[in-house]
């Protein structure tokens, strides 16, 4: 397992700033990172500015920063969701990610279907779904609901559902927005304890959060991020 990025720059172009606010726009976009005008009076976010990184087995890295400084970007570099305007990146690992755990779900299918859908969106073998339905059914503690239409579903529920799919096989590379809280207190307690060895058992975790504490105790390097850029690498005392 290995992660290696090289000079990696993302630019996100506003087709519209001349057609309404300028500020509204750059308010509306979610990215943060730095304004920039391209060479054809184009408006441009700059998202991430020539990082380099190189994440080896083993690894736990916390990403830190302000809203906007690049930090949910970055990992969606990470997950394949972006493609870099320059640099390299080069992945070696089945990527596990929970930055959105809806993804690949239908909300007109039933629970069951949509456990064979969101787990073949996260690249589990069609033989290994077959295998996994049972656990995955009984640890939502859903019960009967997973043969109706998750459209009639409360977000609790559906986000019970979810986080019961996601967590089903262990990760080689893992990579979360924050720490996932689910359910109830109970249901809180049981996701939590499946959460944290499913975060021990990673070969690479990466995690984006604003908790400098949870960042010390999960991670051996944080990597601080301002305006798309690196500026900072730390390595917790407890590491």
């Amino acid at each position: 397992m290995h992660i290696n990025l090289k000079n990696v720059s993302i630019r996100f172009p506003i087709y519209d700033a001349k057609q309404r606010s300028f500020k509204q726009t750059v308010l509306n976009v979610a990215t943060g990172g730095r304004i920039i005008a391209s060479g054809h009076g184009l408006a441009q976010v700059e998202a991430l500015k020539d990082i380099d990184l190189d994440i080896r087995e083993g690894d736990r890295i916390a990403l830190l920063g302000h809203n906007g400084s690049g930090k949910t970007t970055l990992l969606r570099v990470l997950a394949g969701v972006y493609a870099p305007v320059s640099g390299s990146i080069s992945v070696q690992g089945r990527v596990t990610s929970l930055l959105d755990s809806m993804l690949g779900m239908d909300g007109e299918a039933t629970g069951y279907e949509n456990i064979k859908l969101r787990s073949l969106f996260l690249g589990i073998r069609p033989s290994a779904v077959s295998r996994l339905v049972d656990d995955i059914a009984e640890f939502s503690e859903l019960g009967d609901f997973l043969n109706i239409p998750v459209r009639t579903y409360s977000s609790g529920m559906v986000l019970r559902l979810a986080f019961a799919i996601s967590t089903s096989v262990q990760p080689e590379i893992l990579l979360m927005d924050e720490w996932m809280s689910v359910g109830d207190e109970r249901f809180r307690q049981k996701a939590a304890e499946r959460l944290d060895g499913f975060v021990k058992g990673a070969g690479i975790l990466v995690i984006a959060t604003h908790d400098m504490d949870l960042a010390h105790r999960v991670c051996d390097k944080v990597i601080h991020l301002e305006h798309g850029r690196i500026v900072n690498v730390t390595m917790p005392a407890a590491a």
